[in-house]
């Protein structure tokens, strides 16, 4: 047994011949150089007992090119395709990792032969390198580093967004900006619901079981449902969809037992695409375009009675039983709706009592009303994880309407929204112009800002033609989330605690001034207390170390603030994982820079301002931020304090302790970015709202 200077462990006999090698049996990993020919595969080495369709992944070398796929039925997420003089190539082919490129050649020719257009650049080489097929569904390049003496992620080689992964969000569930959520149908009947409420990558199961082709429910009680804007992973291979019009896709996948799912894509053409699915894994949200139809069950009623004979014996019977029959019936009805009546009278009149009660309450519409302003809810601004937000107008005023899922918010969450923010009043904060608590629909009105949320503005990586902001707007925008935190927790009656800044959570209008909004996890707390205790709830990466205790105060909407501010000047998001692991989390990159004195390496690469004239004043307020990061909240200073050091009253206390703690591994892989170990276990953290 000899291993080559490639890695190639080989077997020889008494002969010196060949009998086994490694490259022949490849697991997960591939060597520079090392074949991976057609009939090999690459599957992730690690099991993921909670997800088996994560199990069901395979990277191979077809003559059409490189595929990846996933599930029992091998559903295709990510090939390149092979052309041979300008003209696709059928004959065998095989994959190697070389120097700068991942390559595909036909299995006649020497590797320097590389087929034409077929090559994935890679960084070139420092150290020696490998590929692995991870169980997070990712194809990456490791490189040995040898200052820090570990292996290190230095590419994604399949470079697709978060959503186009197969197993993001587990069978059945939608990815929509980075977030799980199951499908919900209009109407008042829930076909799904999540598998795990603490891990929402787990996807969703149906509320009712689905039954096998063999059964006779498979064929009668069956319909599909329909899903706007809803696509799905794998339209991206060409073979799998076919056109067709709309109506025959459905009609084909409720006419085949097998089908579970039908995705019509319209391409502004008579017929569009379709794309029938047997096992549906993840779909993808905000897809104009698309509609996905889902084959749904519905628990049988009592079974028929096909016997004729037996029909004919009890047809006397029944004649006389039905008029005592009816008669019961009639008067239990009555009784039944009198108490139905009641109980929803009840429950309306508690409803408008706990409104009414609200001192300074904000106007309140009807639903029809705003309906009417929004044309229907014909216009969507945004949507998240608690409802849709749609353009309206009132009279002569533009507002936004918040429409809550009615799944996804409770009571609670949302009267501590009305009465919040209904009764505060400030220039940095969003104006509540009205609400909605009409039967099972909640609506919140708010001002209309033009700008949207800070995040379509910040990140580097962002799509769309937004240009980088200038310093001063950045600063302006800082200074007004102060100054805004600053009345939540100091200038009102009752100290409030947002408890989700993020850049979402904070809103733009024409000329970059910046307001907070979304105040649907807001705690009030009584001046003489020192602490609430309380479930945890925020989003990941934007939570301080002192929700693991579930005692807390406003200083964990300092620690956002200090996160938010650090993302506005580097210009990318606190934790994201298409980074190399050791860069995965931007206040863990901080903590290395600051502790080399390197903190000019923060700075936005994007805006010359800030790297030039401007460099002192931004290093300055990044150590703002990095007193609002003090792990110990009590080192943390106010929002009165931060305002002061902002308008230039006083300096940034010089005694830092660099050692941030960001909750977010210990609790939750983020959805829609992999972790690049085998990861925790994952935690919902926000409550329904």
């Amino acid at each position: 047994m000899n291993i080559t200077e490639s890695g190639n462990l080989v077997l020889f006999n008494q002969n010196n011949s060949i009998v086994w090698q490694s490259f022949d049996h490849p697991t997960d990993t591939l060597l520079p150089r090392q074949p991976l020919t057609e009939g090999m595969k690459l599957t992730p080495n690690i099991i993921n007992a909670s997800n088996p369709v994560s199990n069901q992944l395979y990277l191979a070398a077809h003559h059409a090119g490189l595929h990846a796929s996933a599930g029992s039925t091998h559903q295709i997420y990510y090939q390149s395709s092979v052309y041979y003089a300008g003209d696709a190539y059928n004959g065998s082919t095989y994959i190697a990792l070389l120097n700068r490129s991942l390559s595909i050649f036909p299995s006649s020719s020497p590797p320097s032969e590389s087929i034409e257009n077929v090559r994935i650049d890679l960084p070139p080489a420092r150290s020696f390198q490998y590929m692995r097929f991870e169980s997070d569904e990712h194809l990456r390049l490791y490189e040995w580093d040898q200052n820090n003496i570990r292996w290190s992620s230095v590419y994604d080689i399949f470079q697709l967004d978060y959503c186009d992964y197969p197993t993001i969000c587990g069978e059945y569930g939608i990815c929509r900006n980075g977030q799980c959520i199951c499908p919900v149908v209009a109407g008042d009947i829930l076909y799904f619901k999540q598998a795990d409420t603490r891990n929402l990558s787990l996807g969703c199961i149906s509320v009712d079981p689905i039954p096998s082709c063999q059964s006779a429910a498979a064929e009668e009680d069956h319909h599909l449902v329909a899903l706007s804007d809803v696509s799905y992973f794998n339209y991206n291979d060409p073979n799998a969809a076919i056109p067709s019009d709309e109506e025959s896709c459905r009609q084909a996948c409720s006419s085949n037992c097998s089908c579970k799912a039908a995705f019509h894509s319209s391409d502004n053409s008579s017929n569009g695409s379709c794309l029938l699915v047997s096992e549906v894994l993840s779909m993808k949200g905000y897809q104009s375009g698309s509609t996905a139809y889902l084959k749904v069950y519905t628990k049988q009623s009592l079974p028929r009675q096909n016997s004729s004979a037996s029909a004919k014996k009890r047809k006397g019977v029944v004649t006389y039983a039905v008029a005592g029959t009816t008669t019961a019936a009639v008067l239990f009805a009555s009784v039944l709706f009198v108490i139905i009546r009641g109980m929803c009278n009840q429950r309306k009149e508690g409803d408008e009592e706990e409104f009414c009660e609200v001192p300074g309450m904000p106007t309140r519409f009807t639903f029809d009303l705003l309906r009417g302003a929004t044309n229907e809810f014909s216009r969507k601004l945004g949507e998240g994880g608690s409802g849709s937000v749609y353009d309206g107008r009132l009279g002569d005023e533009r507002v936004a309407v918040k429409l809550l899922d009615r799944h996804a918010h409770r009571q609670k969450e949302f009267s501590a929204e009305v009465q919040t923010i209904g009764s505060i009043h400030h220039i940095n904060l969003v104006k509540m112009i009205g609400f909605c608590a009409d039967k099972t629909n909640r609506l919140l009105v708010y001002e209309y800002m033009s700008g949207g949320s800070l995040d379509k503005w910040i990140y580097s990586n962002r799509s769309g033609s937004n240009a980088p902001l200038g310093w001063c707007v950045r600063r302006r925008i800082i200074m007004h989330i102060a100054r805004g935190l600053y009345y939540l927790h100091e200038g009102c009656r009752q100290r409030i605690a947002h408890l989700d800044i993020k850049p979402q959570n904070i809103l733009l209008d024409d000329n970059f001034n910046a307001k907070v909004a979304d105040f649907g996890l807001s705690r009030l707390i009584d001046r003489e207390d020192s602490h609430v205790v309380t479930r945890m709830r925020g989003t990941p990466g934007y939570m301080a170390p002192e929700w693991l205790t579930s005692k807390i105060t406003e200083k964990v909407d300092v620690y956002s603030f200090g996160i938010v501010v650090i993302e506005i000047l580097s210009g990318r998001r606190n934790i994201d994982y298409s980074q190399p692991d050791e860069r995965g989390q931007l206040i863990m990159v901080l903590r290395e820079k600051a502790m080399n004195s390197q903190l000019e390496d923060m700075i936005d690469g994007n805006n010359q301002d800030m790297l030039s004239s401007n460099k002192d004043e931004v290093i300055e307020i990044m150590k703002l931020a990095m007193w609002c990061l003090q792990s110990d909240s009590n080192r943390r200073p106010s929002m009165s304090v931060v305002v002061q050091v902002m308008e230039g009253e006083r300096n940034v206390e010089s005694d830092l302790n660099y050692n941030f703690f960001d909750l977010s591994p210990a609790i939750v892989v983020p959805v829609g970015q992999p972790s690049f170990s085998a990861p925790p276990g994952a935690s919902v953290l926000s409550a329904p709202r």
